[in-house]
């Protein structure tokens, strides 16, 4: 049995009471931070019981791993389990708040020259609004490439020239391979053009790796290590056709002050900043459309922080995910309010470019 089918047969075995007294549990941990007490449920449950009941209650839920007791007073906080049966089971998620669509919509109204500019600003404002970190994954440039040139610069320094069939360009400054010469790289150059034709980059590199293979003896030696080197620049995820935008970092530090929450935070923003696993974070949203939750430790990225992520895959005008874009907080985010502003900014980030794209 999946791990999912456990916690829908726990679910399917609460009865009513248990069931709202699990609810409010989290709903006044998410609200206020602070673990429940059953005197504070005897006050708000839709039936009068008494406040040992509740306890009762609150110990069953214990048992069966929802709700934890922090501290030794009866007060409880979900659990990551508890967390994760929330949101697959009890969250009601509603519309976008007006205040916060208009905000929104304000972004995506300002005609940015380009799309990593308005993701910026997207970032921005995602990070405003949820009070907590915003990411955006910004997509490659997958137009089919025109023409590509390489200049030499001086000994160690050169530069590569993209321009794409949209008339996007691009300069790339690398470090060529030692004892390059202007010949050497005109080669290059004309072999990459001769294959590039209606192709993205992507294609390219795997059209490139196949000629390489097959005409080793008809490259020199010097302009073959150049194109590899080349090739590997333009795909490095570090590069800025691929880019992971972080906003907001300030909003993650705010009320922590505790050393260990200092510490798991900067952690992340570790990892976020050397971009190890920015394939990772798409990988994320490949399963599918709509919002995806990681809680805690579930969240392959992100587990040593003890955050949440809220994420979205956006995708072009032929349905293909290129991007996503994301929330990232405390475990105790308020779901019902972040996952509807998230699901609502990846729709209008995936039709803004793909209305450029068709333009």
């Amino acid at each position: 049995m999946t791990d999912q089918n456990k916690r829908a047969a726990i679910m399917s075995e609460l009865n009513d009471r248990s069931r709202e007294v699990f609810r409010r549990v989290v709903e006044g941990y998410l609200a206020s931070g602070d673990p429940v007490g059953s005197r504070t449920l005897s006050r708000t449950m839709s039936e009068k019981i008494s406040a040992a009941t509740i306890r009762n209650v609150m110990q069953d839920l214990e048992y069966l791993g929802l709700l934890g007791s922090p501290h030794t007073s009866s007060g409880r906080i979900p659990t990551q389990i508890g967390l994760r049966m929330f949101v697959d089971g009890v969250l009601e998620v509603g519309e976008v708040a007006a205040e916060d669509r208009d905000k929104i919509d304000a972004t995506f109204g300002q005609n940015q020259p380009d799309v990593t500019t308005m993701l910026d600003r997207v970032g921005s404002t995602l990070s405003g609004i949820t009070q907590g970190a915003s990411l955006v994954l910004t997509p490659k440039h997958e137009a089919p490439i025109k023409h590509i040139e390489f200049v030499s610069l001086n000994a160690d320094r050169a530069l590569v020239v993209l321009v794409f069939a949209d008339s996007h360009v691009e300069n790339r400054v690398f470090t060529p391979p030692p004892g390059q010469t202007p010949s050497s790289m005109r080669e290059a150059a004309n072999f990459l053009n001769a294959l590039a034709e209606g192709k993205t980059l992507s294609e390219l590199r795997q059209s490139v790796t196949a000629q390489i293979k097959s005409r080793r003896q008809e490259i020199d030696a010097l302009a073959r290590e150049l194109v590899e080197t080349g090739l590997v620049l333009w795909e490095n995820a570090g590069e800025q056709s691929e880019r992971l935008i972080v906003r907001g970092r300030s909003n993650l530090l705010d009320g922590s002050n505790e050393a260990k929450d200092f510490d798991r935070i900067r952690s992340l923003f570790d990892d976020l900043e050397r971009k190890r696993d920015i394939a990772e974070f798409l990988e994320l949203t490949e399963d599918g459309e709509g919002v995806r939750i990681f809680i805690g430790s579930e969240n392959k990225l992100f587990s040593l922080s003890g955050s949440s992520l809220v994420v979205s895959p956006y995708m072009n005008a032929d349905r293909k995910i290129i991007g996503a874009v994301g929330v990232i907080g405390p475990t105790r985010l308020n779901y019902g309010r972040i996952v509807p502003i998230v699901d609502y900014t990846a729709q209008l980030v995936g039709r803004l470019i793909s209305d450029r794209s068709k333009g």
